[in-house]
């Protein structure tokens, strides 16, 4: 084999471990969780409004309520985590809100 062919298949492997690492990470499905965040604006596929964490981690709700779509407004929510869900954002854990409120 050459060796750049070799390197390519490296390459791939690399990223797929990448990729699919991740998953392995999650809560299972239906996980409670809550916290604090900041809603974002996210220009990505036709723009797209999620919560960046204070735990540092990103989170896809899939209900937003429309009075919460604030790029800046910083929020305290509980919500469950979905699986076997696909999306082409690709930006965060995607999460079903049960409930949120606005902080100061």
């Amino acid at each position: 084999m050459k060796p750049k062919k070799v390197i390519y298949i490296v390459l791939l492997l690399v990223l797929v471990a990448i990729i699919t690492v991740p998953s392995f990470l999650l809560p299972p499905a239906g996980t409670k969780i809550s916290g604090s965040g900041t809603v974002q604006l996210i220009n990505l596929e036709g723009g797209f409004y999620g919560l960046a964490g204070d735990d540092g981690l990103n989170y896809d709700p899939t209900n937003l309520k429309k009075e919460f779509q604030q790029d800046g407004l910083h929020v305290r929510f509980e919500g469950r985590i979905l699986t076997g869900m696909v999306n082409t954002r690709q930006w965060g854990t995607i999460i079903e809100i049960t409930r949120i409120e606005k902080l100061p």
